[in-house]
């Protein structure tokens, strides 16, 4: 997802915060990596980009777009991950064994939206999650 689409710079500014050119470089770094991005690779695409930006700034700049939600973080084989919010909550499955992923729309688990509130009278808020297991090729096997 382009960063273009959400308008990220207007939600910077409408909190009170500025668009700096440190925080247009790593948002233009997670975008052209487009995928689920660990610190380190995000870092590596911005230094590419601008070797003054180290790796701590992207780190801070990183957590900064996830309290504004606009990016989210996951935690994928014991690494945070991040990836640019969607307009819509999507949640990933991903193979244990062989790393497939597959989207799953919200949908999918208002089900358990619903049996949380009706059980527990607690009200999840599922943002992104992922939920790890095995892809049905790795099943079969």
């Amino acid at each position: 997802m382009s960063h273009h689409e959400i308008h990220y710079d207007e939600r910077i500014r409408e909190q009170g915060y500025r668009l700096t050119p440190q925080r247009q470089i790593i948002m233009d770094a997670l975008c052209a990596i487009g995928d689920h991005a660990s610190v380190n690779q995000v870092y590596e695409q911005v230094h590419q980009e601008s070797p003054a930006v180290d790796r701590a700034t992207v780190y801070r700049t990183l957590h900064f777009f996830h309290d504004l939600e606009l990016v989210t973080a996951s935690e994928i084989d014991g690494e945070t991950v991040y990836e640019i919010a969607g307009h819509a909550a999507h949640h990933h499955l991903i193979c244990s064994n062989c790393g497939a992923e597959q989207t799953l729309p919200d949908e999918a688990l208002e089900g358990l939206v619903t049996y949380l509130l009706n059980t527990y009278g607690f009200t999840a808020e599922l943002r992104h999650l992922v939920i790890p297991g095995l892809c049905q090729e790795c099943s079969e096997q």
